[in-house]
């Protein structure tokens, strides 16, 4: 527990430290909702698929990995999409260490460089068109727009920038100076760590939390989901539908093929992966070993 509050108090201090959407608040030119917002898991929730792989494709393609790199990621791809199944916690503690052990001094930007152009290349025509519709719902309402993911924070940013919002809390890895030391900061943004990350950012933007609204696919967020005051379930694996049912809270799914024309506005607009240095690490290791 204690390193999911330490991974959620970075991911909030990450998440402030690089928002770049106030031109969007600027330009819907209504007065904002101070204390209510939206938090949207990303993978299969705003995204087809998981957005680490989709990054992993951009870097095979770019000889940054090799063919058993990417059949890894795909094979992880192919339980989550069929199974609906994330990583258990052995399994997202062997991937760290794995790749916390190739990252150390390795330079942040060309993490960043990768992924602005594999976004552009894989993942813009990938986002659900009916998720990001509600998410233009909670910003046309004058509210923040939060993405939630475990994916690294540096991407998550690019995904929330590109998509208007507001910013994106992420799994942080630790770095000095531009360069990554090889640690995380607490632990991977998962489970109890996203609500941990939604708490933290809520006391720092005075954000009242019952006002807010989450959304997720994922059975595994249901510590995030039961944090706000609103939860709704996006193309929910069967566990989480099974909760959604329970707990009476709305469910969508945009994976029927029905077009998602009419999508009402949820109640609370009424009252008003992988470790951050996962694919990095793996990207750099294979250069090294293939550099002359």
């Amino acid at each position: 527990m204690a390193r999911a509050a330490v991974a959620g108090e970075a991911s909030a201090e990450a998440a402030l430290a690089g928002v770049a959407v106030a031109e969007v608040e600027e330009a819907l030119a209504i007065p904002p909702d101070l204390t209510a917002a939206a938090f949207f898991d990303v993978d299969n929730t705003m995204m087809r698929g998981a957005s680490i792989f989709h990054f992993a494709r951009g870097m095979a393609a770019r000889k940054f990995i090799n063919t058993g790199d990417l059949v890894s990621f795909a094979w992880q791809q192919v339980k989550f999409r069929v199974g609906g199944r994330e990583l258990d916690q052995d399994e997202i503690q062997a991937h760290r260490e794995q790749a916390l052990s190739f990252v150390a001094g390795r330079p942040t930007a060309e993490f960043v460089e990768l992924g602005e152009d594999i976004y552009d290349e894989l993942m813009v025509d990938r986002i659900w068109s009916g998720t990001r519709a509600l998410a233009q719902l909670h910003l046309a309402a004058g509210q923040q727009v939060w993405l939630v993911t475990a994916t690294p924070v540096e991407l998550a940013m690019i995904i929330a920038r590109r998509l208007g919002l507001t910013g994106a809390l992420g799994t942080v890895a630790e770095s000095a100076d531009g360069v990554y030391t090889g640690r995380l900061v607490g632990d991977i943004l998962h489970g109890g760590a996203k609500a941990q990350a939604v708490r933290a950012l809520a006391a720092k933007e005075g954000l009242d939390l019952r006002r807010c609204t989450a959304y997720s696919d994922s059975s595994s967020d249901v510590p995030m989901l039961t944090v706000v005051g609103t939860a709704i379930a996006v193309n929910p694996d069967a566990d989480l539908r099974d909760t959604a049912r329970a707990r009476g809270w709305e469910i969508r799914d945009f994976r029927t093929g029905r077009k998602a024309a009419r999508i009402g506005v949820p109640s609370v607009l009424g009252a008003g992966a992988l470790a951050g240095a996962v694919a990095a690490g793996l990207a750099y290791r294979r250069r090294e070993r293939t550099s002359p």
